[in-house]
């Protein structure tokens, strides 16, 4: 395939770490065209969210469809959404433009801890967007959240988890959980990916660095870029993985701020440049 075309639903972080401004980085970064639909406003830096904007989901609605009026979209990356209603129009909307890969972020909680998404907005999270994914990205407390669970501590109850989510999506077509072991405790940050049939475990060791803001963003940003480009889910999967290491090991060439600072989204580039 040439360059393909990727699209980014998500929140507007104005410090640039996470949201739709990290998505555009990852997937410029990895040779996709970013487009982006902003689905929320948030003012934060890298210390903390100091208030959330909604945006009316008839804009939204408008963004979705201009776009898909014109451009062929091969990949689109969902991350916070905020409200419900903007999650049933952008459930309706993908229902029916149906682009071939779906990577569904499900953000609730900013590294900050501070919420991204209303409670009783999870329901319609679950119910009306979960079965569009064809790959869903939780990590252990969302994962806890989407199945009204408690969040799991070891690889051995991942399992069991991701085989649930699994069961939470649609069964028409190749669907699958990368269900993300960061908040793992201890230095191993083992990741599962799960299609209803294999379990692919991808291994990893915790980082040092208190720059991690955006990173789950940028994973699934990064399988939105590599999925058009692979068309190999467990390739994907791995590729992308990479590459977040790469930025988080590299997060520390950067200077952003005074809490949890970005990753360094082009430290291929810079690598090569130095």
């Amino acid at each position: 395939m040439s360059i393909p075309n990727t699209l980014s639903i998500a929140g507007l972080d104005p410090s640039g770490g996470a949201g739709i401004l990290a998505d555009v980085k990852a997937m410029s970064a990895l040779g996709a065209y970013a487009c982006a639909v902003v689905a929320a406003l948030t003012a934060q830096n890298t210390r903390a969210v100091t208030d959330i904007a909604p945006v009316d989901p008839r804009f939204v609605r408008a963004q979705i469809d201009t776009l898909f009026d014109d451009l062929t979209i091969h990949a689109v990356k969902i991350g916070m959404l905020g409200q419900r209603a903007v999650i049933e129009v952008v459930a309706d909307r993908l229902a029916q433009f149906a682009p071939p890969h779906i990577v569904l972020d499900p953000v609730m909680v900013a590294k900050s801890g501070d919420l991204l998404l209303e409670q009783v907005a999870v329901g319609a999270l679950r119910e009306q967007l979960v079965p569009l994914a064809t790959i869903l990205t939780p990590n252990l407390p969302e994962a806890g959240v989407l199945l009204a669970q408690r969040s799991v501590e070891t690889v051995r109850e991942m399992r069991r988890v991701a085989e649930r989510l699994r069961n939470l999506m649609s069964y028409a077509g190749h669907r699958w959980v990368l269900l993300k072991g960061g908040h793992l405790p201890g230095a191993n940050t083992i990741d599962l990916l799960h299609d209803g049939d294999v379990m692919i475990e991808l291994p990893g060791h915790r980082i040092e660095t208190r720059n991690t803001h955006g990173t789950g963003c940028t994973l699934s940003a990064a399988l939105a870029a590599l999925l058009p480009q692979t068309d190999n889910t467990p390739e994907a999967a791995r590729r992308a993985k990479a590459y977040l290491v790469g930025a988080i090991t590299h997060a520390d060439t950067l200077d952003v701020g005074h809490g949890h600072g970005p990753v360094n989204h082009f430290w291929q580039s810079n690598s090569t440049v130095q």
